[in-house]
């Protein structure tokens, strides 16, 4: 099934309001879904719709949050989540971080007890937006190994970044600390094939490509990846005050509580540093040059960081976002959920 942008958005925001999600809170959290379907973030989109819904009806978000910002330092701020819509606590926090980094030129906002967040692009694409350069980050459930060794410590620990360019584009780089998303994984099992031997590890934390053998996902580039999902970890956990490495909750044991996770914002105005124009200027020569530099055998291109999800984006702007049948099927239903996730392991099993 193939739909507009605003006719995902306004199933994705009906059914969370079904779920008892606020029509404010619901309506950011469809933008940020439906954000990420157009730019072909599958994983990131319409799928998890069905997991926010039934976490929502079973109360394990909180669907009236006290919402607070705590201004802790010049530059520095903590947005309180009371586990209501991460999505919602990442947006407000961001905007947060704009206001403060517009006065001060630097702001860091890390907000705490929240929900999952989605697609990190989205919040740094918001300040890329406003002429700022930004950084985003944020913790997630044990499902990798530390570098040497076999069970797992660390999340997937995702990070982004989002610079503006002079002629309306924006660098936007959005990736996991580990080789590959779990829900590649996910995929892979459900279509019963194997993986490539870099992406996970077995039980005994060794190399596997039987994707229902796999136990835990490995970091990017061996001791480097290791140190930037530690980094990540520090950052929206511990400099927060919250759970941390394997003490972070699971995405899937009891949706009737909270999360408690951490994100933290760092948002920079380059008009106190080189200032803005020549900073603009300078990020599209690099955009052009990089798009100049002859493309190695097998690629048409190279792109900057963000170019690809654009490009799909112009695609489904012509012809509509392809959403699979079961899940168009869900969001046009009256149900809210199918009990799917709860009491569930990693594998959603």
């Amino acid at each position: 099934m193939r739909l507009t942008e605003g006719q995902l958005h306004e199933l994705i925001s009906n059914k969370l309001q079904k779920a008892g999600l606020t029509k404010e809170h619901a309506d950011i959290t469809a933008d940020i879904l439906t954000w990420s379907d157009a730019r072909g973030i599958h994983s990131h989109g319409a799928v998890r719709v069905e997991y926010y819904s039934e976490r929502i009806a079973k109360g394990g978000i909180t669907i009236q949050p006290e919402f607070k910002f705590e201004k802790t330092g010049p530059a520095s701020g903590i947005f309180h989540g009371d586990n209501g819509s991460g999505y919602a606590a990442a947006v407000l926090s961001m905007k947060e971080a704009i206001k403060m980094a517009k006065e001060t030129g630097v702001a860091v906002v890390g907000a705490k007890h929240i929900s999952h967040s989605g697609s990190l692009g989205y919040y740094v694409e918001m300040a890329a937006d406003e002429n700022l350069v930004s950084i985003s980050m944020c913790q997630s459930d044990p499902m990798a190994v530390p570098y040497g060794g076999s069970e797992p410590y660390y999340g997937t620990n995702p990070i982004a970044f989002g610079a503006p360019g002079a002629d309306g584009r924006n660098i936007i780089f959005d990736m996991a600390t580990t080789v590959q998303a779990w829900g590649k994984v996910l995929y892979a099992r459900s279509k019963k094939e194997p993986i490539p031997s870099t992406w996970a590890v077995d039980i005994n934390g060794n190399p596997t490509t039987d994707s229902t053998l796999v136990n835990a996902l490995v970091p990017i580039a061996g001791a480097k990846g290791y140190g930037l999902m530690m980094m990540v970890d520090v950052l929206s956990g511990i400099l927060l005050g919250l759970p941390f490495g394997k003490h972070v909750s699971s995405m899937y044991e009891d949706l009737s509580k909270g999360r408690d996770l951490g994100q933290l914002h760092i948002v920079l105005d380059p008009n106190k540093f080189v200032g803005l124009d020549q900073f603009k200027e300078n990020i599209t020569t690099t955009m052009e040059e990089l798009a100049a530099i002859k493309p190695a055998e097998g690629f048409e291109k190279v792109c900057y960081p963000g170019e690809r999800g654009l490009l799909r984006k112009a695609g489904y702007d012509k012809d509509g976002i392809e959403i699979v049948d079961d899940i168009y099927q869900y969001l046009i239903s009256e149900d809210i959920h199918y009990n799917r996730y709860d009491h569930k392991n990693k594998f959603a099993e």
